[in-house]
């Protein structure tokens, strides 16, 4: 019996992540607008005021629905990404894994560089546009980050929801979207946008190479998971309350986004009092502490670690 080269089993893999994610990406819109409806509905807050004020404080209108969704996405999640992120940790060699993350870095480059323009902030956008330049050359399509290796700039992270943040929109209630994790109105109007924004994915697409943005979206969803692997295991072993845990580390981790863009600084270079913990497969991306390919753990970088606040916040 013929086997398939690791390579090929692994492109089909994400493949078909990338397209089951992009079917939950549809689905998470109508969970979007089903919440809108709800929240139309006005939801009661209590007589007395120091309730109102904590309610108003937590920012989570519908956390009862909200909850539920979380229990279903930690279920998935334990049941189907847990294994594959251990897995692909465990049995592929870190170079492999470390190209896999430049090549999605870079990828997202221009994405990075037209926020960073709509946010006023014309030096990031040029480190961006820069890094995707001399990285898809001399880094071998993005494959080694060349320019960072070399002492230049290093990669950030912005993204639609912190532009429409610097523009005056507010967050809006707090939502816990299927597949997604944790959002808000503002961030998940900003995900509906990304779906289309992305330039380079608007190219493969105009090109008929749709399996190509699968693929693409299959492999980052894999890396981030496996990113977070241990940072989540702690927060969930160490949580009282992971949900309101994860909510608050969140909402601190956007705030800090949002305040580094309106420094005019990439947000990676501006401390974040925690990196957001997703409740779901594909949630936010946050720093990537990496373990060998034989399985043996590496320390996590200060950086990657989870620090635990006050749920209530």
């Amino acid at each position: 019996m013929r086997t398939e080269p690791h390579g090929l089993v692994f492109l089909r893999q994400m493949s078909r992540l990338g397209g089951l994610m992009s079917r939950g990406f549809r689905f998470c819109c109508a969970c979007v607008a089903v919440s809108l409806a709800a929240l139309s509905g006005c939801t009661t807050l209590p007589d007395d005021p120091d309730e109102r004020a904590e309610i108003q404080a937590l920012n989570d209108p519908l956390e009862p629905t909200n909850r539920a969704i979380y229990d279903v996405n930690m279920a998935l999640d334990d049941a189907i990404m847990v294994p594959v992120a251990e897995s692909y940790r465990s049995n592929l060699p870190d170079w492999f894994r470390d190209a896999v993350h430049n090549i999605l870095t870079n990828l997202q480059e221009p994405y990075v560089a037209g926020n960073d323009l709509l946010q006023g902030n014309p030096r990031a956008a040029a480190d961006s546009l820069g890094r995707f330049v001399i990285n898809s050359t001399f880094g071998l399509l993005g494959a080694r980050d060349a320019v960072a290796d070399s002492g230049g700039a290093k990669s950030h992270k912005t993204d639609i929801g912190v532009t429409l943040a610097v523009w005056g929109m507010d967050e809006g209630p707090y939502l816990m979207l299927p597949f997604f994790g944790p959002s808000n109105l503002r961030d998940g109007t900003g995900k509906v946008a990304e779906f289309w924004a992305s330039p380079t994915g608007a190219v493969m697409s105009a090109n008929g190479l749709d399996v190509i943005n699968n693929i693409g979206t299959g492999a980052d969803v894999l890396d981030t998971r496996t990113s977070l692997l241990d940072p989540l295991k702690d927060l969930r072993r160490s949580s009282l309350d992971e949900y309101a845990a994860i909510r608050s580390l969140y909402r601190q981790n956007r705030e800090a986004a949002i305040l580094a863009s309106r420094q005019g600084q990439p947000a990676s270079h501006v401390p974040a009092a925690a990196a957001p913990a997703p409740a779901a497969p594909a949630a936010a991306s946050a720093p990537q502490p990496h373990g060998t390919g034989s399985g043996e753990q590496k320390t996590v970088p200060e950086h990657g670690r989870v620090e635990f606040v006050d749920p209530a916040k």
